[in-house]
């Protein structure tokens, strides 16, 4: 891999979509193993320097002058309070603005590399209430000049939140004699607000904002006294830990970490990269090695780690254990995700220090030393509802408040395109992008471009959901699989809405509704394969099949063991599916147009797939 040229996969771009679908899926997840996505480092440097220019620098420059600090005196400002909260800000800021997680060319924005502002400072641009219909004043999917004005308002409040210096107050100044104040709750009191409003309204942005996390930050910040912040803050991060290690218990993690490390570009060696799957070429599944990996150096880690840090008063302890996190978070950095979180991981490591060294437990800032215990229970139920809730019905969470962060366990998504369908996106959908594959026409040849699109669905197919995500478009497909146009829905869902971070709920049938308001995609144009994350007390997961011109058309559930034992290009067939549900096309067509009665069905295979699984078109849950 050189600084300029990539590893492109060995195939003959000319030819390629030639072969069969799943003999391109097989290149490309074989490719992966010893390559990744072979980005040129020069990718990965253009990361490193924002991480380093515009996050490090800038933000440690605006924490610490602004409270009254010298940024290179770094013994003065590690553990001050106000230098914490302005860095959650400043993070805050980044991230809402779209220059955080799901930037740039690992999350499917080359031109441009941002989404965010671009997106959420123009009206007309599609927006994603999290209930549509059911909460007042949010219906509708088109932003308003009045969604423009609430999240500008939201970045001005931030902004002048990290310009004012701090405030004093007697509970920070009963406990650190000699500090620089805290940040102006009055400042943080609206932004609060506009949070809520703005998440109400698009959940695009709330999501984008990492609202699960810093949220109740800013929350704490602006209605806590002193020592209760520092500890409702340890809870807050401990929770955030533990969640998502909690998350990495199944099968779906141990698929997380091959493909992980083979992207990584400070490893070349491809004997181990290999060493983390069964047999290579022929057996991509995770080997031995892949789960000590994942459940020992990761869930292990995740889970006790943090617990020995909220409970222990040995200072020895608590050195070694923040250690380790520090660690734990710079490796996850190291290896370059595809989403990219790489100012999330790096306050983490700061705020394992600022936290647990800079305010031990021993030192009177333990759960103990809480305030109420009254209060502190309603925090820790606050901080737990989420998670348990979205573990246990999935459905109604996001995986980010579920604090499943790099589980693998997400809702995900494919979708198929018949030939030249994809262009209406370009056409009629407002937004400062285009499509993935359009943006990369202005660097490559079109049929270069269709092998990169191919690489981020050999990545998919690498995870447990991919396999069952192509099943089912293999189902309803047949051999038209050949020649639609397949596409990863996270990176089209970031052209479309700005952002994604892997999360299906962000493109899940009411996008594909809104999408079809503005395309009018004909039956069969549009076909969409959703899967939701599976619940932790059970071995299913949920699917969808969607067409954008009738709306959902299958509903079903299949074996998680079923997905974990196949391949990438599924050499057995699809996987087994327990359709629990189909759409009757035929009636549907008669409510919409009721003088198209007499028309074939959308396509005959879908009557084909009905009729397998009996109770064809019987519109009912059996």
């Amino acid at each position: 891999m050189g600084f300029k040229t990539g590893n492109f996969p060995e195939v003959d771009p000319a030819t390629f979509l030639d072969r069969p679908f799943f003999d391109r899926i097989r290149a490309m997840s074989t490719h992966w193993v010893d390559y990744g996505f072979g980005t040129p480092k020069m990718v990965h440097t253009i990361y490193i320097l924002k991480l380093l220019v515009l996050y490090i620098a800038a933000g440690l420059s605006i924490a610490t002058f602004t409270s009254g600090y010298n940024v290179l005196d770094v013994g003065a400002w590690w553990n001050a309070p106000i230098v914490y909260q302005k860095l959650i800000l400043w993070t805050l800021l980044v991230e809402t603005v779209g220059l955080g997680g799901s930037w740039g060319p690992l999350a499917g924005h080359f031109k441009p590399m941002m989404g965010g502002a671009l997106f959420w400072l123009r009206p007309g641009t599609i927006r994603l209430p999290p209930w549509p219909g059911k909460v007042p004043l949010t219906s509708g999917d088109t932003r308003t000049i009045v969604d423009v004005l609430v999240y500008a308002a939201i970045l001005v409040d931030i902004v002048l939140a990290l310009g004012f210096a701090g405030v004093h107050t007697p509970s920070v100044d009963a406990a650190l004699p000699g500090n620089h104040g805290l940040v102006n709750p009055t400042l943080l009191l609206p932004l609060i607000a506009l949070l809520v409003v703005i998440g109400l309204r698009d959940k695009v942005i709330f999501i984008a904002a990492r609202g699960e996390q810093y949220f109740p930050a800013v929350v704490f910040f602006g209605v806590l006294p002193f020592v209760d912040m520092i500890v409702a803050l340890k809870l807050l991060i401990v929770s955030v830990w533990v969640g998502a290690g909690i998350s990495k218990l199944g099968h779906h993690f141990s698929m997380v970490v091959p493909p992980m490390l083979s992207n990584t570009p400070w490893l070349p060696s491809k004997t181990i990269k290999r060493a983390h799957y069964r047999s290579f070429p022929n057996d991509l599944r995770p080997s031995i090695v892949a789960g000590g990996v994942a459940h020992v150096l990761g869930t292990v880690v995740e889970v006790v780690t943090p617990l020995v840090l909220l409970f222990t008063t040995n200072g020895t302890i608590t050195l070694l254990a923040v250690a380790l996190m520090v660690a734990f978070h710079l490796f996850i950095l190291s290896t370059f995700p595809l989403a990219v979180p790489l100012e999330w991981n790096l306050l983490f490591a700061y705020a394992a220090v600022f936290l647990f060294l800079g305010f031990p437990n021993a030192a009177g800032f333990g759960l103990g030393d809480f305030s109420s215990p009254l209060l502190l229970a309603a925090i820790v139920a606050a901080l737990v509802f989420f998670p348990i809730l979205g573990n246990l019905r999935p459905d109604l969470v996001s995986f980010l408040p579920s604090m499943r962060q790099y589980a693998g366990n997400w809702a995900s998504a494919t979708w198929a395109f018949a030939p030249g369908a994809e262009d209406k996106l370009d056409e009629f959908i407002t937004r400062p992008s285009q499509n993935t594959r359009t943006q990369l026409l202005a660097t490559y040849p079109p049929e270069v471009a269709d092998v990169v699109m191919h690489q981020l669905l050999g990545w998919r197919s690498m995870h447990s959901q991919g396999r069952a995500l192509l099943s089912l478009m293999s189902r309803h497909l047949g051999d038209d699989i050949d020649t639609y146009s397949l596409r990863e829905a996270e990176f089209s869902c970031n052209s479309l809405v700005a952002f994604n971070f892997g999360d299906g709920h962000l493109h899940n049938e009411h996008l594909i509704a809104a999408i079809q308001r503005r395309c009018n995609f004909a039956p069969g144009e549009f076909l969409i394969a959703w899967i939701e994350s599976q619940p932790i007390h059970k071995g299913i997961q949920e699917y969808k099949v969607i067409d954008a011109a009738h709306g959902v058309i299958e509903q079903g559930t299949y074996k998680v063991s079923d997905a974990i034992a196949e391949q990438p290009w599924l050499p057995n067939g699809p996987i087994p599916f327990d359709v629990q549900w189909t759409l009757d096309i035929d009636a549907d067509r008669a409510i919409t147009d009721p003088g198209s009665l007499s028309e074939p069905r959308m396509r005959s295979k879908h009557a084909t797939n009905s009729s397998l699984h009996g109770d064809e078109g019987s519109g009912v849950r059996r």
